[in-house]
């Protein structure tokens, strides 16, 4: 019999509980850093030192931080169901966790590119996104192409390359769960109005969601209690 799919909306809640610091709840700063410095495509042109700085402690952190029930409890979702989870997290905590099919809305910790690359039709390929791991990278670092590395981190004021693969996945989608995102940041705030019409949406979050919609049923709890929950639900 054919699996149902479910399509997974995730955003910095669910890593949250794993020790990766968020920003909306610290008056728009993250790591004590304003958010527009270290977070937008002005504060790289601005000083990119700064945002190589900012995102190299953060990568250097990864390798201590680890999976947290909730990412156990989506990735055991694939034993049953045809699972795509969709992230706005940068973390590669999904696939530590063992999710095999995973879209990163807003780029990956552990990747870099040059920064004359690409444009925004074309998106990004294998040839121009290296995985660096943990490592740093300073300017002067350069791509074999001879600009600049830069963070593989869709910044604000930058476009979104992967959202249609990510409305495609809301669309097919039998059921929809939403884990940890404020639903504040958009275009990724807008994707549970692609879902169907009948298609039922479960949103973990501990605070009130924004939004009123007769599909959605709302786990008031934090990721790892509401995944439980949810799972009885199921």
């Amino acid at each position: 019999m054919k699996k149902k799919k479910i399509t997974v909306l995730t955003g910095a809640g669910v890593s949250a509980e794993s020790g990766i610091s968020t920003f909306r709840d610290s008056d728009g700063l993250w790591e004590n850093h304003n958010v527009e410095d270290v977070a937008s495509i002005e504060g790289w042109y601005r000083n990119p030192s700064l945002v190589l700085d900012f995102y190299n402690a953060r990568r250097a952190q990864l390798p201590d931080v680890r999976p947290n029930a909730a990412h156990a409890a989506i990735a055991g979702l694939e034993k049953d169901y045809d699972v795509t989870v969709v992230t706005q997290n940068v973390d590669n905590l999904h696939e530590r966790a063992g999710s095999t099919r995973i879209i990163h809305l807003h780029g990956e910790l552990t990747k870099v590119r040059p920064e004359n690359c690409c444009n925004e039709r074309d998106g990004f390929s294998e040839e121009t996104v290296f995985d660096i791991g943990a490592d740093a990278i300073h300017i002067g670092d350069l791509a074999p192409n001879g600009a600049q590395l830069r963070p593989h981190i869709v910044w604000f004021g930058e476009a979104v390359p992967k959202i249609e693969a990510a409305i495609e996945a809301v669309e097919a989608a039998d059921i929809l769960l939403i884990v940890g995102t404020s639903l504040q940041v958009y275009p990724a705030a807008g994707l549970y109005r692609y879902a169907g019409r009948d298609t039922p949406i479960y949103i973990i979050d501990p605070k009130d969601v924004p939004v009123r919609d007769g599909r959605i049923t709302h786990i008031k709890d934090v990721a790892t209690k509401g995944m439980q929950t949810f799972l009885e639900q199921l």
